[in-house]
């Protein structure tokens, strides 16, 4: 598959590098998906058949009503709040949400009524798309900029495939000790951009067990981003009560590994091919970011999607939806479980951290 030929914020990511030295994997990733005028979330649309990548909202209508489930069931465990929020950040279309609401309103059209629904989005394309999609959807939606300026108070958040795309450090082992990853510009008939070592560390007291015996080019990764909004998101429920429910693909156990990877129209390529044209991400450590919300006092549980989703009655909804319908359909319907829940597909890949209020009482 042939990427076009790059773009002008590959160019310009030459430049900068050129004039200014290398950048951290973290800097590079922000500018890759974020930058006003390159930025792959700025100007693509990422999502379904057409796009680079489908995300669970977007194979079946399942995943989002099965999340409805999960927040009427912490809505009712926090007492039943008049006032609270619906948060969810990085919407994409706008289809969880979408769901998820749909089905809260048919189970508890009291929280509905009651609930601000809010969705944190930073780019101006996807909130138009949002806002089409949740048209009517509740009786009070807004969208937000940022995580710090939804409500304080009571929250039910929820977020799949977000902290993926939140830029990422990467440090390699060379010469014996960890430093910062870099990218820089080499030089073949035309510059290009490749990795180089840095001269930047990491407090070895953040590495995981083993750092020290670790072969050369091992590669550790590392999110203050990610670390800063588990923090805010972790305070906001241990201070005004709530829920989060974080989803994404990654592991919950700490470790070393390069899990960098660009995704173009469903295949994977070279990270460095097509900036801002290709979705790029590294895989979650869901282990660092409970032990965050821990630090706070919250309750923590972490599952696989597969059986996070089988425990949510995914084989009830889908006998339901499949009932007198043609074999065609029921068979589309098993397909899509098969892609949400099995071990060989997103059932073991995506895993699910529930974090809770201290000691709240769901299901």
């Amino acid at each position: 598959m042939t990427i076009p030929a790059a773009d002008k914020l590959k160019q310009r990511l030459i430049r900068l590098i050129s004039n200014g030295g290398p950048i951290s994997v973290a800097d590079y990733m922000a500018f890759c998906l974020a930058d006003h005028d390159g930025g792959y979330y700025m100007t693509r649309e990422p999502f379904g058949t057409k796009g680079d990548f489908i995300t669970a909202p977007e194979v079946s209508q399942m995943f989002g009503e099965l999340i409805g489930i999960w927040v009427v069931s912490h809505w009712e465990a926090l007492g039943k709040p008049a006032q609270f929020t619906i948060c969810e950040i990085g919407g994409g279309r706008g289809t969880l949400m979408s769901d998820l609401l749909r089905a809260a309103g048919k189970l508890a059209p009291d929280m509905l009524r009651s609930a601000h629904i809010a969705m944190v989005e930073t780019s101006d394309r996807l909130t138009s798309v949002q806002k089409k999609k949740l048209e009517g959807a509740a009786p009070h939606i807004a969208w937000y900029k940022s995580f710090e300026e939804v409500p304080q108070n009571t929250l039910i958040l929820v977020a799949n495939e977000l902290f993926d795309a939140l830029p990422d450090h990467q440090y390699v082992k060379h010469q014996g000790h960890f430093v910062e990853r870099m990218v820089a510009t080499c030089f073949e008939t035309e510059p290009q951009l490749c990795f180089t070592a840095g001269t930047g560390g990491i407090d070895p007291t953040l590495l995981p067990k083993g750092h020290e015996t670790a072969p050369e080019g091992t590669i550790f990764e590392a999110s203050p981003a990610r670390s800063a909004l588990m923090q805010h998101i972790s305070e906001h429920i241990r201070k005004y009560q709530g829920a989060a429910l974080l989803i994404d693909y990654g592991s919950h156990k700490a470790g070393f590994g390069n899990t960098l990877q660009a995704l173009y129209q469903h295949a994977y390529q070279d990270v460095f091919t097509a900036p801002g044209q290709a979705d790029i991400t590294t895989h979650v450590d869901f282990a660092s970011l409970a032990q965050i919300a821990a630090s706070f006092g919250c309750t923590i549980k972490a599952e696989e999607q597969g059986d996070f989703l089988l425990r949510m009655g995914l084989l009830s909804r889908a006998g339901q939806l499949g009932a007198g319908k043609s074999a065609i359909v029921q068979e589309q319907i098993r397909d899509d479980v098969e892609r949400l829940a099995a071990p060989n597909q997103m059932g073991s890949l995506f895993k699910v951290l529930s974090v809770t209020y201290p000691d709240l009482k769901t299901i």
